[in-house]
């Protein structure tokens, strides 16, 4: 369902799904990577980690940040952004009050992810895909010091995160931390859609498991 939610800069273009079958276990805002590279809600990663989300039982809320699409505003490089993805989890959280909340996002969204979903106390827990540590440096500080369980999917190629690096990154977190590798692809997975789906899928398994 296309929806409108309110944002800091104005409406944000959103897309609310609801799992098959309805009765949903949990609900998800989903990140799209940078907007000044071409990124959208419709990405293909984006639209993969919303379908691991529906796949799992849980509802997924996809948005374009500011001055992407319909959405009003500008770029404003990540500090906005990340406050459109905590007007998103807010939607998220009047829409349904009773289900738990998680964030996840797919390269610049697996940042906005963090930087919006681990200071918030009623967000259980983040999904990263694609976690650029190479082009923001505070994205391995957020990733380390996240006090929420964390997932992490990244491609065996990546070139701006290898999987040696994140594992690094998430050394001596205080919270559960998972790190899942998509054999093959590089950042954008286009070699493997389907291994970063499943992957997403059960790393969604790990983080409701692990919350507490």
């Amino acid at each position: 369902m296309q929806v409108d939610l309110p944002g800091p800069a104005g409406r944000l273009e959103a897309l609310h799904e609801e799992p098959p079958g309805g009765a949903p276990r949990f609900a998800a805002v989903v990140c799209h990577p940078h907007p000044l590279f071409g990124g959208t809600m419709d990405n293909h990663a984006t639209y993969r980690l919303a379908r691991a989300v529906r796949a799992a039982s849980g509802v997924s809320l996809r948005f374009n940040f500011r001055g992407v699409g319909r959405s009003a505003g500008v770029h404003d490089g990540g500090r906005g952004e990340a406050d459109d993805a905590r007007a998103a989890l807010a939607w998220l959280a009047a829409r349904h009050p009773g289900l738990p909340r998680y964030a996840a996002g797919f390269s610049f969204g697996a940042w906005m992810a963090l930087e919006a979903g681990c200071p918030d106390p009623e967000v259980r827990g983040v999904l990263c895909a694609g976690l650029a540590l190479s082009l923001r440096a505070i994205a391995t500080e957020a990733a380390r010091g996240c006090p929420k369980p964390l997932a992490v999917v990244q491609a065996e190629g990546d070139a701006f995160g290898a999987p040696a690096e994140v594992e690094a990154a998430l050394a001596g977190a205080s919270a559960p931390r998972r790190l899942a590798v998509v054999p093959g692809a590089t950042h954008l997975f286009t070699e493997d859609l389907a291994g970063l789906e499943r992957e997403a899928l059960t790393a969604l398994a790990w983080l409701r498991a692990a919350a507490p």
